[in-house]
């Protein structure tokens, strides 16, 4: 059962969180997919900007991600 984040998070402190995201139903977000041989690989950079778009949007700070 998940916990809604309204009951995790403290609106009043700062603090360090853990996100995580993934893809799901085989779509191949990256690099060179093995089933098609489709390369995705010009998504990472349009990803990468758009994590820090919306960074700078929401005044959070990345200290690291991966793609």
């Amino acid at each position: 059962m998940t916990i809604a984040r309204m009951h995790i998070v403290d609106a009043h402190t700062a603090g360090t969180y853990h996100v995580v995201s993934r893809c799901v139903r085989r779509a191949w977000l990256c690099g060179v997919d093995p089933l098609t041989g489709n390369d995705y690989s010009h998504r990472k950079r349009g990803i990468e900007e758009r994590i820090f778009a919306l960074a700078a949007q929401f005044a959070v700070a990345i200290y690291a991600y991966a793609v």
